[in-house]
């Protein structure tokens, strides 16, 4: 990576007026940004160049404005994080990518697979082989989401026997009621859809690898990815569960209700459930997080793995995560939310080597490490990531970084 050029100011200052606009306009109640340059590492005073702004409130009328310190549910952008923990194990030796999962999660020893996707839970065949680590990593262990909004769980035999195991699937909440030992029990007594490492489906194999973490290390989830990403970045703001104060400043979660087409809060778990450990941490979206703590994981990746001058990943496994690992014919078959990009390990990845991944509840990140460009993006209304809002933004972010 070249050493960081500047932040065109007056491009910076059309995204500013851009994302004002917005609020101003009653699309979203509040954001904070960030468009930063990074070189390839933070010896000299041309490392680093960020810009960080702030817009609206947490809630409309509220008088809480948004601030640079303001944690958000970054849901889904967990993924990445998680993902990093279980590289992190791989560096260490406590894992290998191609082992099976099985010695570590004997409940998915013996896989069956469903005749047909929508077919009875009994109707199926033996798996060809066991799931792999690698295969929880690029989603292709055999079970995942299975549909698209509004319908992302449709309601065929195998939805609904997660339903009523209670296993959550799909969305960020409620949260899973059981805690990681019960809740992979009743996940083993699930078929997969398909045969492991055939094809890409979303969600389910960040689930899993929390489990795998907390099993493989030996204690649980939080404590793991304290231990290999939160603690070495410095990530003190960022948890499965946070301190009340910060609890309590947690922005309401907004979205259009299309019956009136205005936008509404929607229900939420109050910030009482985030002052106290989940009872099952999300690997897959259960994170809180701030703009400085997820800057210091992406600028990691940036840097191939070192933060200040200590290494928290190896390069060949910053490699694995922000390179596609799917084939065209998965890429190409892939459902919702991938929508015709690759994926590399709880990440997205564009053919122009560009990588992040969005959180449903209004967040997003990319890095761009031809530009040495990362772009992050948090709000809590999930319009933002569908109404072109984020898609702006990390345009003009582009420009301010050419």
């Amino acid at each position: 990576m070249a050493p960081a050029p500047h932040l065109d100011q007056d491009a910076l200052q059309t995204l500013h007026r851009t994302i004002a606009a917005r609020v101003e306009r009653g699309e979203l109640p509040g954001a904070v940004t960030l468009v930063a340059r990074v070189g390839d590492s933070d010896d000299s005073d041309s490392g680093e160049q960020v810009d960080i702004a702030a817009f609206g409130e947490t809630a409309p009328g509220s008088g809480h404005p948004m601030a640079r310190d303001t944690p958000f549910r970054i849901t889904s952008m967990t993924k990445p994080i998680v993902a990093a923990a279980v590289l992190a194990m791989v560096d260490a030796g406590v894992l290998e990518l191609d082992a099976p999962v099985d010695p570590y999660l004997p409940e998915l020893a013996d896989r069956r697979v469903l005749k047909r996707l929508a077919g009875p839970l009994d109707q199926t065949v033996p798996a060809e082989r066991p799931i792999t680590v690698r295969d929880l990593l690029t989603f292709r262990l055999g079970l995942g989401m299975n549909g698209a909004p509004p319908a992302i769980d449709p309601p065929i035999p195998i939805n609904l026997a997660a339903e009523e195991r209670g296993l959550v699937l799909a969305q960020p909440e409620p949260r899973a009621r059981h805690a990681p030992d019960e809740w992979l029990r009743l996940f083993g007594e699930l078929p997969l859809l398909e045969q492991p490492g055939t094809r890409w489906r979303y969600n389910v194999g960040s689930l899993v690898q929390g489990v795998l973490l907390a099993r493989a290390a030996g204690a649980p989830l939080e404590d793991v990815v304290e231990e290999h990403i939160l603690g070495p970045l410095g990530m003190t703001a960022t948890g499965f569960s946070v301190p009340e104060e910060q609890a309590r400043r947690l922005p309401a979660y907004y979205a259009t209700d299309f019956t009136t087409g205005k936008l509404t809060r929607q229900p939420a778990d109050p910030w009482q459930t985030w002052a106290k450990p989940a009872v099952f941490p999300s690997g897959a979206a259960g994170l809180i997080s701030t703009l400085d703590d997820y800057y210091a994981f992406a600028r990691m990746l940036l840097r191939r793995g070192e933060h200040e001058g200590r290494r928290v990943l190896s390069a060949e496994s910053v490699t694995l995560m922000t390179t596609n690992q799917l084939t065209p014919d998965q890429v190409a078959e892939a459902p919702f939310p991938l929508d015709g990009a690759g994926w590399g390990m709880g990440m997205s990845v564009t053919a122009e080597g560009r990588y992040g991944w969005d959180g449903g509840w209004g967040t997003s990140w990319c890095n761009d490490p031809d530009l040495g460009l990362c772009s992050i993006f948090l709000s809590q209304t999930t319009d933002v990531i569908f109404n072109g809002t984020t898609a702006e933004f990390d345009a003009l972010a582009r420009q301010a970084a050419v």
